[in-house]
């Protein structure tokens, strides 16, 4: 009976230990979740005139990182369309505008 009780026992601690490693696993944010708040945190910091990588970015890889600082910096200049791609048209126009 007592070994019973003590293979119970360490089976049921056992399962606790696996379902609690899974809950905490599942609860970390995506690599899709880092990368918006990534987003975000570059977007505040160019309105802030703020220099260098955000902290919220650190954990997003260095090409990716590249293509949301040009992208952000594209769309403050107003040079990306309502669905956030490029357009040469408005990148010209604003060009012509700053021209003497």
């Amino acid at each position: 009976m007592k070994r019973r009780t003590i293979v119970i026992s360490a089976a049921a601690l056992t399962v606790a230990g696996l379902l609690t490693g899974l809950v905490i696993w599942l609860m970390q944010p995506s690599y899709d979740d880092i990368v918006k708040d990534c987003q975000k945190a570059i977007a505040a910091q160019l309105d802030a005139d703020g220099k260098g990588r955000p902290d919220a970015c650190r954990e997003v890889k260095d090409d990716d990182f590249d293509a949301l600082l040009m992208s952000a910096i594209l769309g403050n200049e107003g040079w990306l369309d309502d669905d956030g791609r490029f357009d040469e048209n408005k990148m010209l126009e604003d060009t012509l505008d700053d021209m003497p």
